[in-house]
């Protein structure tokens, strides 16, 4: 199955700022019932049979991010404008991710990246760009996609309240 990172919308049935309860349900929607994961937590998230983990993060009621564990097998993908983000080595993602928008390394962990325009983010343990044996470290392991200021400073988050008002 397909997962297509739509931001700033959502993934599949999971659309960013629904309530915690539809959340619920439309993770519940994307468990396979034939192969259903001990490690499966309601409300949480959930493993699909090829490995891909769904997880949810509600605040306030709503569902603020949805991130998504690479599979280990290719019968679940996750695509962002024709681009399978688990498959591609990492540094190929990041440089075809920047064709479309900015893609900066996080300054706190340069493993991870973060195209703040699309309110996207991209994690690996650690970097091992020129080791396709070290699969952790070659390929991101996560994916998240969260609501818009998600990412923001306090500065913006406090900018952005007061444009709201």
């Amino acid at each position: 199955m397909d997962f297509d990172l739509a931001p700033p919308v959502g993934v599949g049935p999971l659309r960013i700022g629904m309530t915690r309860q539809s959340a619920n349900t439309a993770l519940d929607s994307l468990r396979d019932l034939s192969a259903l994961s001990e490690s499966d937590r309601p409300g949480q998230h959930v493993f699909r049979p090829s490995g891909l983990m769904i997880s949810i993060h509600c605040m306030r009621d709503m569902l603020e991010a949805v991130e998504l564990g690479r599979p280990s097998t290719q019968a679940d993908r996750v695509v962002f404008r024709g681009l399978d983000v688990f498959a591609l080595p990492a540094r190929e993602l990041v440089q075809r991710m920047g064709e479309y928008t900015s893609i900066e390394a996080d300054p706190d962990d340069p493993a991870c990246f973060v195209a703040s325009d699309l309110l996207l983010s991209f994690w690996r343990p650690f970097e091992a760009d020129d080791e396709p044996e070290e699969e952790q470290g070659y390929y991101f392991s996560t994916v998240l996609l969260a609501r818009p200021g998600y990412y923001d400073t306090p500065a913006q988050a406090a900018e952005r309240l007061q444009q709201s008002l």
